[in-house]
């Protein structure tokens, strides 16, 4: 699920990661597509993709982990049986405590990924003079430069974006795969119901949380020219400086990667729970 997340939807994170951190820069989504092929090529789109795939793989894993654990809990804290189907409330109840230990993995991989694919940008704002452009470069300047907890910067900014954001994920995903079902098993929908029903999940996570995720972004990608303000101190500057629509920047790939990635997820998710379920039954 966090594969086809990430090779669906990487173009439009790397837009959103650059138009977030350097709003001033580019005038719009088609702007950034063209500014960054110019100066880098195809595969300036692609920068981050493997600590962006270790992000996803990571936090899917351990949030749908989760997600199974916090629905027994969201069980026993409601009192009903454990194998008693759970409301659409219940589920994103469950999916945004499960995000709260998916965010220990996410939080040091996406910061190597944001500075990636960020770093062309750092170089031309003179912000940094030289930038690291390998994964393996940029894991040992942070180890270098802030020791291993250098790897949390914007933890608390991940947190919360991922616990609210998460509560709307699964809660959109499940309210629109009840209404294709329309009184039938949920676990009976086709692909094109399930594509819809991640991408609405999605695009409802990223509605709710966006200007925390750009707080995020701007945390851990300025943080390496030097020590950079926490997240309150993040927010009122951009709001201060640049305004409230800043904290919008690079919405546009936000929400085309949102519907599409999270679509593939879902997809992928259903389709190979299910197909391991089968191969664990058969034994």
């Amino acid at each position: 699920g966090g594969t086809a997340c990430v090779v669906t939807g990487q173009p439009f994170d790397t837009a959103k990661v650059k138009m977030q951190t350097f709003p001033n820069m580019y005038k719009g989504l088609v702007d950034c597509f063209v500014k960054t092929y110019k100066q880098v090529g195809f595969r300036g789109f692609y920068k981050g993709t493997t600590p962006a795939l270790l992000a996803n793989i990571a936090e899917n894993s351990v949030l749908f982990m989760c997600y199974g654990f916090c629905q027994q809990i969201v069980r026993r804290i409601v009192g009903v049986d454990r194998k008693t189907k759970l409301s659409d409330l219940q589920n994103a109840a469950a999916g945004s405590f499960a995000s709260a230990f998916a965010t220990l993995v996410l939080c040091p991989t996406e910061l190597v990924k944001c500075r990636l694919q960020a770093m062309h940008e750092m170089q031309l704002s003179g912000k940094i003079i030289q930038g690291h452009n390998t994964v393996w470069s940029v894991i040992k300047g942070v180890i270098q430069k802030d020791g291993p907890l250098g790897f949390y910067r914007g933890l608390s900014s991940t947190l919360l974006r991922e616990v609210p954001g998460y509560f709307f994920f699964f809660g959109g995903y499940e309210l629109s795969r009840t209404f294709f079902a329309s009184g039938r098993s949920k676990d009976d929908l086709g692909p094109i119901p399930l594509l819809l029903s991640g991408g609405f999940g999605g695009s409802c996570l990223w509605i709710a949380v966006y200007p925390v995720d750009c707080v995020k972004s701007r945390i851990q990608v300025l943080s390496m020219a030097g020590k950079q303000a926490g997240f309150m101190g993040t927010f009122v500057t951009v709001v201060r400086t640049e305004g409230v629509l800043a904290l919008y920047s690079g919405l546009t790939p936000t929400m085309i990667r949102a519907f599409l990635a999270n679509g593939a997820l879902f997809l992928a998710y259903e389709y190979s729970r299910k197909l391991m379920m089968k191969q664990i039954d058969s034994y």
